[in-house]
């Protein structure tokens, strides 16, 4: 299923600049003058766009709140060039999204704010402008004549970023404040998957550590505690008995260790089954499907250890099938997508759903509001469409005509090389050698989430998560192969990886033959 998914039948299709100031500028009509300039890098385009005018309705059907509606469109003066791209972020997933941008002909100008050292060679790097600093990006964006904007981690799309951004009159992907709040609130996460019956696991919300350790006493374990507020992808913890889920109970509500993020917390029950990460883009009323990965959170092998970030992820999922997908879509997506609309959140931009596939069908474990990382690392390497030209069109409300093309029988994988200690206490500044051996390799990307360069030309990890090496092939196992032989060929000491990335999905292609 490739084609948008309608959730609104009967709207009318300009209805889609909902409570966004953006450009109306068809892409397609962007055509390229002459090919890249092998000096500058990026050429000027010539844009054939008819002008608009400012188009105010009403909405009402049935099941759904009147509502007013102002669409802003820009006129063709307003756009000289082709795109001016800033990515906001510097993590694995930014350089994944650089890197697939730059490669657009739509692209004149790319910036990453702030970027870090691997994305230097796709994008400039604006290293003074960190990605919370919402009134510098904007005043940047300003004085470099950006037109568009993708915005990678949570917070500062939780901050208000795209709506800061929106006044501004520049076009940004990604949901503003208000629906950003399926991630920055598991509280009301939750709270709104009940309301709109979306499947989800059983829950309570509490504030007081004396009456969640009350209510543990009753529950069967394993249970899953989890802090209200954003913590990295580490305020989870899997509980197999109570000992351990009154230390997570204090931990988050007495001692705080979350900092306001843990200030209140949801204890659910343990779902079992498969997890499976489902990627969609929404332009406030459709669905477009956008892919499927596995992630691994565990630190350690066999999921074993605390929970992280991320430490690998493969696409696609063969658990996704196509039956699957439109159960997804049909109980989980097009239900958000409608109860955010109904409660005057309109959703636009990729919408991630974590799920387990119980017995009983997929269920929601959580929502991010951005692409994952490092799912993210893994769903660009197989994309065929241009990834610039698909993001513009949601953010700009044009998803009618949108159909995603993947490169066929493609899967990518990727394999996290982190700092030994994380995702507690680690030393920055050691050294990684061979980075430029294992990039050779066919089938091999490299991105960076955790670099810098030291005064003398070295590679240095600065960070938790340090890399990312994806590996592409026409088959898991190819995929797999690849990135553990770039990996071999990475001197670092210091790092360390999961060495079976990718085994389940090994497991169930060997059981299935």
């Amino acid at each position: 299923m490739t084609a948008g998914s309608s959730i609104l039948a009967p709207c009318l299709s300009f209805v889609a600049g909902i409570s966004s100031v953006s450009s109306l500028l068809d892409i397609r009509s962007l055509v390229p003058n002459r090919q890249r300039n092998k000096n500058s890098g990026f050429v000027p385009f010539a844009p054939k766009v008819k002008r608009s005018r400012v188009l105010s309705g009403r909405h009402t059907q049935r099941n759904l709140s009147p509502c007013f509606i102002r669409i802003y469109c820009v006129a063709s003066d307003a756009v000289e060039t082709a795109l001016h791209v800033a990515v906001i972020g510097s993590g694995g997933r930014e350089h994944a999204l650089c890197d697939s941008i730059a490669q657009s002909p739509l692209c004149n100008k790319l910036f990453a704010i702030p970027g870090n050292a691997g994305i230097r060679a796709c994008a400039r790097v604006v290293e003074n402008i960190q990605s919370h600093e919402t009134e510098k990006i904007v005043e940047f964006c300003k004085q470099n004549k950006v037109n568009f904007v993708v915005v990678g981690p949570e917070t500062p799309l939780v901050e208000g970023l795209v709506d800061k951004l929106t006044e501004a009159g520049i076009t940004a992907f990604g949901p503003h404040s208000r629906a950003a709040l399926l991630e920055g609130s598991k509280v009301w996460m939750k709270q709104f998957l009940k309301k709109w019956k979306i499947p989800t696991a059983r829950y309570e919300c509490f504030r007081s550590s004396q009456l969640a350790k009350s209510y543990v006493e009753k529950q069967q374990f394993p249970l899953v505690i989890k802090a209200n507020g954003l913590a990295a992808g580490k305020g989870v913890i899997i509980a197999e008995d109570k000992t351990t889920a009154d230390q997570a109970i204090v931990s988050m509500l007495d001692e705080t260790v979350f900092g306001s993020a843990s200030t209140e917390i949801v204890i659910e029950e343990y779902l079992k089954g498969e997890e499976l990460s489902f990627f969609a883009l929404v332009d406030g009323l459709t669905v477009v499907p956008f892919g499927s990965a596995q992630d691994h959170k565990r630190a350690f092998e066999q999921d074993l250890g605390p929970n992280t970030g991320g430490m690998g992820a493969y696409s696609p999922s063969p658990l996704c099938t196509e039956a699957l997908e439109n159960e997804i879509i049909q109980t989980i997506l097009n239900p958000t997508v409608q109860g955010m609309m109904k409660e005057g959140r309109p959703y636009r931009g990729i919408l991630y759903c974590g799920l387990m596939l119980t017995k009983d069908g997929p269920k929601v474990l959580e929502y991010n509001v951005r692409f994952g990382d490092p799912e993210c690392q893994v769903i660009c390497p197989r994309l065929k469409s241009d990834l610039l030209q698909v993001l513009y069109k949601v953010a700009t409300g044009r998803t009618k005509d949108l159909k995603i093309e993947w490169n066929d029988n493609l899967w990518s994988l990727v394999v996290i090389m982190a700092s030994q200690g994380y995702p507690g206490a680690y030393k920055k500044g050691t050294v990684i050698q061979h980075l430029e051996e294992a990039s050779k390799i066919k089938g091999v990307k490299i991105y960076h989430s955790g670099t810098d360069l030291s005064p003398t030309g070295e590679w240095i990890a600065t960070g938790g998560r340090v890399l990312g090496i994806t590996g592409i092939g026409h088959s898991i196992q190819q995929a797999r192969d690849k990135a553990y032989a770039a990996i071999e060929q990475i001197q670092w000491p210091q790092g360390f990886y999961r060495k079976d990335i990718g085994w389940k999905c090994l497991n169930l292609e060997t059981g299935s033959r």
